[in-house]
């Protein structure tokens, strides 16, 4: 094993030889082998050891087992403890997620603080096939099917391909110590049920299963990196981007054989769970929307949008004072008294100051708002009729602004002003508003 794990760093990972690397360690058998072939390799490591709380007393003698031969072999140590249980219990996450939550959030810290370059895990073969049976069973796409990451961005993964056989023996040879968790027993786990019951009997019908596997994730991982470029492409002729939102359109997007597919690969970076949902909205009602933590998506009329979720008081109000010159949040505008009236345009208004009742206001549209816009001869219109006309979006809708005197729309921010404030040419005090970058 040890010759075949040299052969495996200089071709997949000659870039860790002059790196400060931080190895993940629990104690286990998997570890305890990746830290004594780093250490032998002469590479600068340093134990990073997490002590969950789980197993009472035998998770603080794996905590002084790692700690001893850290300091036996003179390798620098970081320990850390979690109240797993706690954390598990008040984020509403099962016992496996909510470690994996702590431990990966303060491996970053780690990194961060002590300048490491990598952390580095010691997830095998075996881990990969349980991974992928876990994720098969569960129902999953290519992203599921392709099972462990050898590198996700500064984690490494340097035994991917070395079996749970292999490492037991390269322990054996080498008169390694580890420490067995006595959770790994249990059938507690799904995790360990697939290992205990299911793993065993693939491996009995084909004593070859674990190579047939890995040339099985090769072929798979082959076609994920087909089926990516392949939605590279496709989402360049479909989607659109506007700022913080992505427009897809409807009609070019149904005209794809597997939309669908498309719309899972593009929509799951943002979160997006809800896959019937989701593909019902492709020829549900305009308006109808679907949520991830983070994001929207909105169907409005022959687009899918994407937004991303304003966490903002619908009551939120900005005044603004009797001769302010700027406003810079939530919006710029600027306020100047000019002595005629220029070009009108949607970012450019000129009002009669006098008729304003100072301080103004700027604040969202509500149910029931009405205005009469300019060019209208006086005539009324309801702000919501107004947005259907303009073909606004309920996120465009949402994202326009109001500008108010004694809470009478004064402009509808970038879209019209109001006939009741404009000025004339016989005003006295013409006040110029625009919307400044």
């Amino acid at each position: 094993m040890f010759k075949k794990f040299q052969s495996l760093l200089s071709e997949n990972f000659l870039f860790l030889k002059d790196k400060k690397l931080l190895l993940a360690t629990s104690g286990g058998i998997d570890s305890m082998v990746m830290v004594d072939l780093f250490h032998k390799l002469h590479y600068k490591i340093a134990i990073a050891h997490c002590n969950f709380q789980l197993r009472d007393v035998e998770s603080f003698e794996d905590e002084k087992f790692v700690v001893d031969f850290a300091h036996k072999h003179n390798i620098p140590i970081y320990t850390t403890k979690f109240d797993t249980q706690a954390f598990a219990n008040d984020y509403k996450l099962s016992i496996q997620l909510a470690a994996r939550e702590l431990r990966y959030h303060w491996f970053d810290e780690l990194l961060e603080d002590e300048n490491y370059d990598y952390i580095l895990t010691a997830h095998h073969t075996d881990d990969n096939l349980e991974t992928f049976l876990i994720n098969l069973s569960r129902g999953t796409g290519l992203e599921g099917l392709t099972g462990i990451p050898e590198q996700n961005d500064q984690v490494i993964r340097p035994l991917l391909h070395f079996s749970r056989i292999e490492i037991e023996a390269y322990a054996q040879d080498n008169k390694i110590e580890w420490r067995e968790d006595s959770s790994n027993a249990s059938d507690k786990y799904l995790r360990n049920k697939i290992r205990h019951d299911l793993v065993p009997l693939f491996k009995a019908l084909n004593p070859n299963f674990l190579s047939s596997f890995q040339k099985t994730q090769s072929y798979l991982q082959e076609s994920k990196v087909m089926a990516d470029d392949a939605a590279i492409m496709v989402y360049q002729q479909v989607a659109s981007e506007h700022e913080e939102e992505i427009h897809f359109d409807l009609k070019k997007l149904k005209q794809l054989a597997n939309y669908t597919s498309y719309l899972y690969q593009w929509l799951r970076v943002f979160g997006f769970t809800a896959w019937d949902d989701i593909y019902a909205l492709t020829d549900g009602q305009s308006g109808k929307q679907v949520f991830s933590p983070e994001y929207r998506l909105l169907k409005n009329r022959h687009f899918l949008i994407v937004a991303p979720i304003v966490d903002e008081e619908e009551t939120t109000e900005f005044t603004i004072e009797k001769n302010q010159n700027e406003v810079n949040f939530p919006l710029k505008l600027s306020f100047c008294k000019v002595a005629d009236i220029g070009n009108i345009s949607n970012s450019v208004i000129f009002v009669d100051e006098e008729k304003l009742q100072f301080p103004l206001t700027l604040r969202k549209w509500r149910t029931g708002d009405f205005f009469q816009p300019i060019g209208m001869q006086g005539q009324s219109k309801k702000l919501s009729k107004f947005f259907k006309d303009e073909k606004l979006s309920l996120i465009e809708k949402e994202n326009t602004w109001l500008l108010c005197t004694d809470d009478k729309i004064v402009w509808v921010v970038g879209f019209r002003q109001d006939e009741r404030f404009k000025a004339a040419h016989n005003t006295k005090k013409i006040l110029k508003i625009a919307v400044t970058l």
